[in-house]
This record gives structure tokens, sequence and C-alpha cells, in this order.
């Protein structure tokens, strides 16, 4: 890739201390949008010319910085140079540095291992920094134009999407009074690993970025000094490695014969739903759900891909299915329903297991520590996990989770007081610490009020579909997404959630959403040095390093 001229550039060292993110976040949001629509014109003249905009545009750059070493969950981790970017002094030579080359090599990933849930390990191929930078600012290039083209029940790894629309898009299709009642339950086999690289570089076609895509995959990885080249896939790892594989497996709705009326509705014999490799197809019998599977079997084999043989099977909706964390099932209702039987999607058996395995772990470590120290420790997790389940029928889940917790609280007080009668733990321990609610038994710290959350607190709330294929990048849909963006203050505590409403899920100082990923900060507008007091009025939510630029240009 060749230096060219900035688009919106700036001369000289880069202070990041005084970017405009308002203006910057507009700009490339612009651009998307650009994109997007003359994806949806079918002007592919003018969608090259946008995204070589994109690609060399300065705001994309700083965009593509603040994303990788501040946002993303890896930002702390480096490749094989051992180079983070952790200040606003290096992130800003950062971003000079890729707005001066002139010819870019791409660096080998550094392999590492994560564990998996079935106790093997997934290999993770971490580039360099500066390479992942680029990634990102590739990313925004060719992500609008796809955007506009991939199929609605696409729901993994795309802007505005989540596994709440995929659970939620399964409720409609697995309802009993529908007769798609036979399920192909499956996963691909290593799909990041084994991607066909011709296969994708053919898919994307002549796009600006291209060399270095194909660069990039093929880079090959170290591990333990030594360098192994990569014949196919992507890493996983990679910013831009998640939109390479959504592209590769675009289609297979048109492969399996899915259609759908003017209005959007499916009306053929079959129905998929998938999140990145992970995929559920509805079918109305056991042959036809066997002649998917053929059907997708040569489908996959064109992408250097193939079905999990130990994962993938045809099961009856009777017998139920598990997918992203809960299971879905019919079981019977024959007073209470028409069909005879009713829709429960519910936290799967594995699931209440591993948070079960988790807490247990966290109250053997935490033996010895004071409450406050627990509280602080299990609180996020129990948010977390509530949060999560909470769209679906996990009322008596949450309950059985809460008297888990009691016994383990009750092991943790008589270990840490022996001695003690029952009566005097009881009243040291519990009490009725949430006023909110007339519970004599919560467990925490009276003389602070801190408290450990209970499960049952989280009220049972259905998910709202996102709509068909709308897009975040779809200029005609702006109030749409903010509406969808205020919908995401549940997840916080109700003081927190009536902050973030009031400013409509928006970052004041940046303009974008409070909920991209990063940290989030109370700052007060009128300092407490300065007589500001704690009222909502003078309460802001702000991300993370957009509260430290507020108090850095003071």
């Amino acid at each position: 890739m060749q230096s060219m001229a900035l688009a919106n550039g700036t001369k000289g060292q880069t202070d990041w201390n005084a970017i405009n993110w308002r203006k910057i976040n507009r700009t490339v949001r612009n651009l998307r949008q650009r994109i997007f629509r003359a994806t949806t014109e079918r002007n592919y003249k003018k969608v090259r010319s946008l995204q070589k905009l994109m690609l060399r545009s300065y705001a994309n750059i700083l965009m593509s910085v603040r994303r990788v070493t501040q946002q993303n969950a890896g930002r702390n981790t480096p490749g094989i140079d051992k180079v983070v970017v952790k200040t606003p002094t290096t992130r800003g030579k950062l971003v000079d540095e890729l707005s001066a080359f002139t010819l870019w090599r791409v660096k080998p990933a550094r392999r590492v291992y994560i564990p998996k849930a079935n106790g093997k390990q997934r290999p993770l191929g971490i580039p360099v920094v500066k390479d992942r930078c680029l990634q990102a600012m590739v990313k925004n290039a060719l992500e609008p134009e796809w955007e506009a083209n991939f199929e609605g029940t696409s729901y993994g790894f795309r802007p505005g999407r989540s596994c709440h629309d995929a659970i939620e898009k399964i409720f409609g299709l697995a309802r009993p009074n529908k007769r798609k009642k036979w399920v192909v339950d499956a996963d691909i086999k290593g799909a990041f690993d084994n991607i066909s690289h011709e296969f994708l570089l053919k898919a994307i076609g002549e796009v600006p970025g291209r060399e270095l895509i194909k660069q990039w995959l093929k880079a090959g990885y170290m591990e333990q000094g030594v360098f192994h080249e990569t014949d196919s896939g992507t890493p996983q790892g990679g910013v831009v490695s998640p939109l390479l594989a959504n592209i590769a497996l675009h289609g297979m709705e048109e492969a399996i014969g899915v259609k759908y009326d003017s209005r959007g509705q499916s009306i053929g014999k079959r129905a998929i739903v998938r999140y990145a490799d992970d995929f559920a197809a509805f079918c109305e019998s056991k042959e036809d759900a066997e002649e998917v599977i053929e059907i997708l079997k040569s489908w996959l084999q064109q992408r250097g891909l193939e079905l999990s043989a130990q994962k993938t099977k045809i099961v009856h909706l009777s017998e139920g299915f598990d997918f992203l964390g809960f299971n879905i099932r019919h079981y019977r209702a024959e007073k209470t329903s028409k069909t005879g039987w009713k829709l429960l999607i519910k936290p799967s058996k594995e699931s209440v297991s591993k948070i079960r395995n988790k807490l247990r772990k966290e109250w053997l470590s935490l033996r010895g520590s004071n409450v406050l120290a627990i509280i602080k420790r299990l609180n996020p997790i129990i948010r977390g996990w509530a949060n999560y389940f909470r769209s679906g029928v996990s009322c008596e889940i949450f309950h059985s989770l809460d008297r888990w917790m009691f016994h383990r609280a009750v092991r943790y007080v008589k270990h840490t007081h022996p001695k003690k009668p029952r009566y005097w733990r009881q009243s040291r321990y519990w009490g009725r610490l949430n006023l909110e609610r007339s519970d004599r038994w919560v467990f925490g710290d009276k003389t602070t009020g801190m408290l450990l959350l209970k499960f049952s607190w989280f009220r049972i709330e259905r998910h709202i579909l996102v709509k068909g294929r709308s897009s975040p990048d779809d200029p005609n849909l702006k109030s749409y997404w903010q509406g969808r963006e205020k919908a995401k203050s549940k997840s916080l505590t109700p003081s927190k959630q009536k902050i973030a409403q009031n400013q409509g899920g928006i970052c004041p100082k940046c303009g974008e959403s409070l909920f991209n990923g990063e940290e989030l900060h109370v700052h007060h507008i009128e300092p407490k040095q300065q007589g500001g007091s704690n009222s909502y009025k003078n309460l802001r939510f702000l991300h993370f390093y957009c509260h430290q630029q507020v108090h850095a240009a003071k």
C-alpha cells in the first residue's frame, strides 16, 4: 500500500488530547453512510472511490487507533514486536506513523491459546498494533458495502446486532403454531482456521486495500520463536477477521432456498438463523433437514469448510437444542395452549453449570477476604449473567441460583467466624439492605450499605428484534438506531439508567453511543470541589477516555 495524500488531515505531530472526537466520528460515519447508499444504488464506481477516500482519511486513522488502543478487549495484548500503546503521546505518534508510511509490509501474528468450553484450546493470532490499526481502517472502508448486502438472519459480529437478536429470531421461527419443527443444529469445523483464501479474495473483489487483506491472510504466525505459514484461514484476534468470515459465509440463505414475501416474511419451507459460524436451520420434515445438510456440505466445501460431525445434529423442537447459551424447546401444554405445546427459551444446563462453577471458584479464592471484596468481585459477574439471560424464561433459574448463592454465603460466614453463634452471624451479614425490597435476607456490609446482588432482582424483559436487514450505516434509519441505543441503558443499575436515559444513550463529548464497549465514568458538570452536587442534573456519563480528555483540557 503506497502513500497518498490524506483527506481531512493535519500536518505535524498529533495532540491526542486536543482531538475533536465529535467531528472525527461524524466524518467517518458520514463516509460509511455514503458507501452504504452508493452500494444500495449499485453505483460501484462511486463505492470504490469512497472506499479509497476512507482509506486515506485522517479521521479514519484517528478512529482506528482509538478503537485498537482504547476500546478493543485486546488493547493490552502485544504482537510479535511486544509493543502496546497506552498513553496519549504514543497514540499521537502512532497516528503520525500511519499517516506517513510509504510501503507497508505485514508482520506475522503471534500465536496464543485460550481455553474453550469443551476443555480444548482455541488458537488466536495477535497482529502487531500497527497492523490492527490498518485492519480497522480497511474494515471501515469495506464493512458498509457488505452491510448493504448481508442477509437479515446473520447476527454475529455485525454492528447493531447481537446474540439476543438471533435468539429472538429463533423465537419467531420456533413458535408452536409454525410448521418448521425440525432443526439442523450445526457448527462449522474450525471456520476461522480453514476458510479458503482464494474464495475469500474472489468474493471481496477488486476493492481498495485488497493487497493488504491478501498480506494479512498470508502473513503466517510465530509460535515459540518458529515461523509458520498460513495457507488457509483468517486469524482469530485480527480486527478484520470477523468481517472476512461473514463475507465467506454470506449466501447461506440462498443456498438452501430460503424465500421471503414482499413484506420480508419467510414463506418457504426452510429458514435459517446464523451467528458467525454457528447456525440453526428450520425445516418441515426430518428428510428435508437431511437434504439441507447435504446442500450445506457442498456449499461449504467451495469455501474450504466442513460441518463439525460432533456438533451437527438434527433435532425435533420437542427434544430441544442449545444455541448461544440458551435452550430452545417445546413443552407439553395441553390445558393452556391451542396447539398443545408451548415454546420456552431458557438458560441451558451447561450455562447454569458454568456460572455456578465460576462463582464457586470466586467464593473459594475470596476466603479470608472481607465482605466488601466479595461484593466488588461477584456483583459484576451476577449483573452480566443476569442481564444476558433476562430476555429468556429465566425466573425459576434465577431463584435457584439465589438459593445456591445463599448457601455459599453461609459457608463463607461460618469459615470466617467459626466460633460465633448463628444469630450473631445472621445479624452481622444479613438484613434488609436493599430498601426497595422487603427482603431481610440480603447479604452485605451493614456499615457501608454495600450489598450482594440477587439474580431474581433482574426483571425478565423480552428483547426487541432488529428489523429485517436494517443497518446503522443506513442514513434513512437514524432515529430507529437512536431508539435502540437508548434501550441499552437497561443493562445498568437503576440510578445509572436514569443518567444514561437523560442524555439519550450518547456520550456528550464524542457524540457516540455510550455502549460501544468502552468503560463508562460519571462526570460532574460542576466539580464537587467547586460545590457541585450529586444530583442527576449535575451528572453525565462519559467514556473513560473522553472523561480523561475533559480533565486534561482543564
